[in-house]
């Protein structure tokens, strides 16, 4: 039976109406792992009339989790916030500066597309008192003004944009009953992971499943691991060098990464099905040796997403948990820690814009999401029993713990490097070719590009 246009009207409205006030997820003041004074502090922003226009990379769930944290700003200061997601952000974003008709804020999954605005004058540099922000209340703070400083047209660098919602891969998966049957302890520092490597071995066990099968993109697990590795022997100044080629892609220091790599594929013992079965094994398949009975093997290398991977009903924390990925005790380097996330900058200048930058260096603005899930951050003033579960929580606290955040060097590269011989090269690496010769071909195809 249709309803009236009348009735629909009304209806619509009250519908609207109770929407827009079922939209805060979390009820003000009522639960203390948020920080409410910062909510409170935010309504003193008056932007009624104010439309920010936001694109990013999210649809779906992300789509849904952003918005919920958007109606906190909508609600305290009275702006319309249009977030709108798409699956082809980094095309649609050049297209729309370039048309005049940008978004007030971009949020870009890899900073070197924003570096590349930046050098156009597509994006507005953030304030002095941004910067000095970043610095002091992320840990590792330095690390994330570096991700976010471009220069500009000019040539002068100015900090363009902050990290909000971070992933982690400098993690080690395992399975917790499997390391108490054999008395395993949780290493800490590389030299212990080595060592605990060889004891698996000489109880009769295999220490690691390592897959770089996947699809037209395999290789790329091992970038990972030779990011990492970059990390843990040599200085983030040379990590950064090397993803620009300032640093050679065959230079020792590169060399020996991958090298170190090799010291846990080389040895068929050391890995399930021998290391001639690395490159043929899928990525996604790799990790589900921890859960057969007997255990096909005790360790995986990988981010924070491949629980999505692991057998129906596994419990994070009990059937399966996680540790940081040690340095090197005896390199000083600190606790260095690989990962990405997306950056905030300001497409299209205007006082909302700026007003809604600020609200992401409000607790609040990370809590609401924390309490869902997906979300690490590395803001120290967020709390960390805002997180969802204990996972969430021990992830948060690893990048709480690091001296040095550094993004995925491939995604950096340019693609025909970073998408291409890099993963072709681990690909021959794992297949028998020297490290020497495999960055020798890399370095080829990079000079190539000039």
């Amino acid at each position: 039976m249709k309803t009236s246009l009348l009735t629909s009207a009304v209806a619509l409205a009250i519908l609207s109406s109770s929407a827009a006030a079922a939209e805060l997820k979390f009820k003000p003041g009522e639960d203390n792992r948020f920080n409410w004074p910062s909510y409170e502090y935010l309504k003193k922003v008056d932007l009624k009339g104010e439309v920010i226009k936001i694109s990013g990379p999210w649809l779906g769930p992300d789509k849904a989790l952003i918005e919920s944290v958007i109606a906190y700003f909508e609600e305290a200061t009275g702006a319309d916030v249009q977030y709108a997601g798409s699956d082809s952000f980094e095309q649609q974003i050049v297209i729309d500066v370039q048309a005049g008709s940008a978004p007030n804020i971009a949020i870009f999954p890899q900073p070197g597309l924003a570096a590349d605005l930046a050098s156009k004058g597509f994006l507005s540099p953030l304030s002095d008192d941004t910067k000095e922000w970043v610095k002091n209340s992320y840990a590792a703070g330095s690390s994330w003004v570096d991700l976010g400083t471009f220069a500009n047209k000019k040539g002068n660098k100015e900090l363009y944009g902050f990290f909000y919602k971070v992933d982690l891969k400098s993690l080690v998966w395992y399975s917790p009953e499997n390391f108490e049957d054999f008395g395993y302890e949780v290493p800490k520092t590389m030299e212990e992971l080595k060592a605990l490597t060889q004891q698996m071995v000489d109880d009769g066990q295999t220490p690691w499943c390592i897959g770089l099968g996947s699809g037209a993109a395999t290789g790329w697990p091992a970038t990972d691991w030779v990011e990492d590795m970059m990390l843990r022997t040599q200085s983030p100044q040379d990590y950064d060098k090397w993803v620009t080629n300032e640093l050679k892609f065959n230079d020792p220091k590169v060399v020996n990464a991958i090298k170190e790599f090799g010291w846990f594929i080389g040895n068929d013992d050391y890995v399930d099905g021998g290391s001639s079965a690395v490159a043929a094994t899928d990525f996604r398949d790799s990790p589900k040796g921890l859960f057969s009975s007997p255990a096909k093997c005790f360790m995986h290398r990988q981010a924070s997403f491949i629980p999505s991977f692991f057998p129906e009903g596994t419990k994070l924390g009990q059937d399966a948990d996680f540790f940081y990925f040690p340095a090197y005790e005896s390199k000083d380097l600190g606790k260095p820690v690989l990962g990405a996330g997306t950056m905030w900058s300001i497409t299209n200048d205007s006082k909302g814009a700026r007003e809604f930058m600020k609200f992401l260096q409000l607790p609040i603005a990370h809590e609401v999401w924390m309490a869902q899930s997906g979300f690490l951050t590395p803001y120290k003033e967020a709390n960390l029993d805002a997180y969802a579960n204990d996972s969430l929580k021990k992830q948060g606290q690893i990048l709480l713990g690091a001296t040095t955040f550094r993004f995925d060097g491939s995604d950096l590269m340019p693609g025909k490097i970073g998408a291409g011989a890099f993963w072709t090269g681990m690909v021959d690496y794992s297949g028998g070719k020297s490290a020497q010769e495999v960055g020798d071909n890399i370095q080829k195809t990079w000079d190539a590009l000039k």
